[in-house]
């Protein structure tokens, strides 16, 4: 899944355990009639792919959505959701850099200039 939008808000690195877990929080800010603040969580190695973000970009982000079960000490079950980012695009840089812009579709003319006889002109 994907969710395009604004970003809102990127957290700084979150440590957790001994084994050093890694979270890091970027909020999105939807583009629709009635705007929604996703919270996205990106773990591990991919908390870094955020460094190269600001607030105010419009990025497209790659989702999993994650669900979990808990059992609490008095027994009852709960359960859990989370939105985990695995991908992050700059949306308004649509291509890379260094290359040259691709004309849009009507910049582009028939040939009106080809003889009957070049129309099968495959050598097989």
């Amino acid at each position: 899944m994907e969710i395009e939008g604004k970003v809102k808000l990127i957290g700084e690195t979150q440590t957790f355990g001994n084994n050093g877990f890694r979270k890091r929080e970027l909020v999105v800010t939807t583009d629709e009639q009635y705007p929604q603040h996703i919270m996205i969580e990106f773990v591990q190695d991919k908390c870094d792919m955020l460094n190269s973000y600001a607030v105010g970009q419009d990025v497209k982000v790659s989702i999993n959505l994650r669900g979990r079960e808990w059992t609490n000490p008095q027994g009852q079950v709960k359960y859990f959701n989370s939105i985990q980012g695995w991908r992050i695009e700059n949306v308004s840089q649509s291509q890379p850099e260094g290359m040259p812009p691709v004309p849009p579709m009507e910049a582009f003319e028939p040939a009106d200039n080809l003889n009957e006889e070049d129309h099968d002109d495959l050598p097989f």
